[in-house]
């Protein structure tokens, strides 16, 4: 395989995959300050307290299943194998989200006591139905993403983009329901995507369930939820602690910064769409280990550069976007870019392990980034708050960073471009300081956005192929 056929191959699929995405970033954008006007900062970060609650039970009733489900697929290489580990990894999901939801809306109160919510045991019911949704719905689109039928993929994500923007306008607008109402709205559009995706399917979705590769895709996939509570502990609990430490209105204003800076988000997730079934899809290992070299150095170029301009643009993005209750979040926004940025990386590295099958100690790396964060927001949220939340959360993924380095290049060694992938992240780094520090007006701040890659070019950065690719570019428009 050729590895400019297979580049663009995964940059055609994670431009489609993130078209939901984008649309989604978008119209979250432009709500914004729909939601800071009627949402409180208090409220605000009871939403993201659900979230985070949903997003730990997930983890925790898939046991790695999902996970298992791209490499078990490609594994098998006829339809009739490959239709079983769809039908088994299909009634896993819903029989266990279902646990999940009954759960939730049983014992709601206790729940919403233990979350510091108080009273509101109507957030913890609403965010069990989404728990339920969001699952099951993420089990059916990962269909189209092993078959790469990236276009239908983006049409069920724009789809449920489109309907949720409609549901949460009308709940928190037309309503006033509050946090409630933004929490039904945002699983609105999932749940009526997903009926209409399980009708799609049903033909694949017979009742069959095969204990022996169950047992087999758990032993793949168990080694992984220590792992991915230990990626939410880094994602999620820094905002317990700014609750505990400085209030739910503290927690609201980083929530804004965390939103903001979730552009880097849409990359991330467009890229991670695409990213397990491209990454196993290559059979010899020479191509893979070649393309992956290629894929660190080129996403985290681009993710680097989306955060330069994410941090250097911060206070006037935040001010065009938020209520002015909100403006301090702008202190947070690059380092949050940045941290998406590296844990874009990490992913890309990561992949190693599970190509070679050995996955048993992803959970020592991750749990040692997840340990660095809790140990820094003990020690820097009391002093500075949402600030200091977003030091520990950028702090604790590049430990997660260096860690998978160490433990995938031991089990899959890959020849990966660290010269320029260091320039690529250091010079973006430099150029945010530069604008924030300075306190540059908009107009400079934006030139050094547009200057990344020319100081990149000045640095030696480009390859030879990639300097003449250039050259033609700015000779000739029409090339482009």
């Amino acid at each position: 395989m050729k590895l400019g056929h297979e580049l663009k191959r995964l940059g055609r699929h994670s431009a489609i995959y993130g078209l939901g995405g984008l649309v989604s970033r978008i119209l979250a954008t432009l709500l914004l300050p729909l939601y800071t006007h009627y949402l409180p900062p208090r409220s605000y970060g009871r939403v993201e307290i659900i979230t985070a609650a949903t997003a730990v039970l997930a983890i925790v009733l898939q046991m790695g299943i999902s996970s298992a489900f791209f490499r078990f697929y490609f594994d098998a290489k006829e339809d009739a194998a490959r239709l079983t580990v769809i039908r088994t990894s299909f009634w896993f999901t819903m029989g266990m989200s279902t646990v999940g939801l009954a759960l939730g809306v049983v014992f709601a109160g206790p729940f919403a006591h233990w979350l510091g919510l108080g009273d509101h045991a109507s957030l913890v019911r609403a965010g069990a139905i989404g728990l339920w949704a969001q699952t099951n719905y993420n089990q059916l689109t990962a269909l189209f993403r092993v078959e790469e039928r990236s276009a239908q993929y983006a049409v069920a994500s724009v789809a449920n983009v489109l309907i949720t923007v409609c549901a949460m306008v009308v709940a928190v607008a037309v309503f006033h329901w509050g946090a409630v109402g933004l929490i039904v709205g945002n699983f609105t559009g999932t749940l009526v995507v997903y009926l209409a995706l399980l009708a799609y399917r049903t033909e694949q979705l017979g009742l069959e369930f095969d204990r022996d590769l169950f047992r087999g895709m758990q032993k793949f996939g168990m080694p992984l939820v220590p792992s991915a509570l230990a990626l939410w502990t880094i994602n999620f609990v820094d905002r317990e602690f700014v609750i505990w430490y400085k209030g739910a209105a503290e927690a609201g204003v980083y929530s804004a910064a965390v939103k903001i800076a979730g552009v880097i988000t849409f990359v991330m997730v467009a890229f991670r769409t695409a990213w397990p079934a491209f990454a196993y899809s290559i059979d010899d290992d020479r191509d893979a280990k070649r393309t992956y070299s290629y894929v660190l150095t080129y996403l985290l170029t681009f993710a680097s550069w989306v955060s330069l301009a994410l941090g250097a643009l911060a206070p006037w993005i935040v001010e065009l976007l938020t209520n002015p209750r909100y403006q301090r979040a702008e202190k947070g926004v690059a380092l949050l870019a940045f941290a998406g940025a590296v844990y874009a990386g990490y992913t890309v590295l990561a992949i190693g392990s599970g190509r070679a099958r050995k996955t048993q100690f992803n959970w020592v790396v991750t749990g040692i980034g997840a340990l660095a964060n809790v140990g820094l927001n003990f020690w820097l949220i009391p002093k500075y708050g949402m600030v200091g939340a977003a030091i520990s959360t950028a702090a604790a993924y590049v430990v997660l960073f260096a860690g998978m380095t160490v433990y995938a290049q031991s089990v899959y060694r890959v020849d990966y471009q660290w010269r320029r992938v260091v320039t690529s992240v250091g010079v973006a780094v430099g150029l945010t300081v530069a604008a924030r520090a300075a306190s540059l007006p908009l107009a400079a701040s934006a030139v050094l956005v547009l200057a990344y890659p020319v100081v990149l070019a000045l640095l030696g950065f480009y390859l030879p192929a990639e300097r003449k690719r250039l050259r033609r570019l700015i000779a000739s428009p029409s090339a482009r």
